[in-house]
C-alpha cells in the first residue's frame, strides 16, 4: 500500500495520493483581502495547480465539499464555480456555512478526484 504527498507539513500535506484517487486539503485563499468571487477564483486556481501536479484535473473531480462563511455569499461563489467548472463533468458537491479558521477567509473547498 503506496500513499504518496504532495507539499508536505508540519501540520498537514497540501495532497495525498492512494489508489488512483487524489486528495486535497482545503484550499483558500492567500489574497484575503479580496470579494467572494475572487477568493473562489484563487481558490479553485489552487485546486487546478494541485490536480495537475498530481496527475488530475477538474474533470475527474469525484467530490467536493465547500465551505462558506456566510451563506450570503453563495451566489457569488456559485457564480465563480460554474464559470470553472466543465459542463458534463459537474462533482457531487455539498455547500455548509461554516466558521473558517481565520475569519478573513470567505470559502474553503475540498476535493477528491480520480488520477487521469
Amino acid at each position: 500500500m503506496e500513499i504518496k504527498r504532495l507539499h508536505v507539513g508540519k501540520r498537514l500535506s497540501e495532497v495525498a495520493i492512494h489508489n488512483n484517487t487524489v486528495y486535497l486539503a482545503g484550499q483558500v485563499a492567500e489574497q484575503s483581502d479580496a470579494d467572494i468571487q475572487g477568493q473562489t477564483l484563487e481558490v479553485l486556481g489552487h485546486i487546478d495547480r494541485l490536480l495537475a501536479e498530481a496527475g488530475s484535473d477538474k474533470t475527474c473531480i469525484l467530490s467536493c465539499q465547500i465551505y462558506l462563511k456566510d451563506l450570503a455569499d453563495f451566489a457569488g461563489m456559485n457564480e465563480a464555480w460554474d464559470a470553472w467548472v466543465p459542463q458534463g463533468h459537474t462533482p457531487p458537491r455539498a455547500t455548509v456555512q461554516a466558521q473558517l479558521a481565520d475569519p478573513q477567509w470567505l470559502v474553503e473547498i475540498v476535493v477528491t478526484a480520480a488520477q487521469r
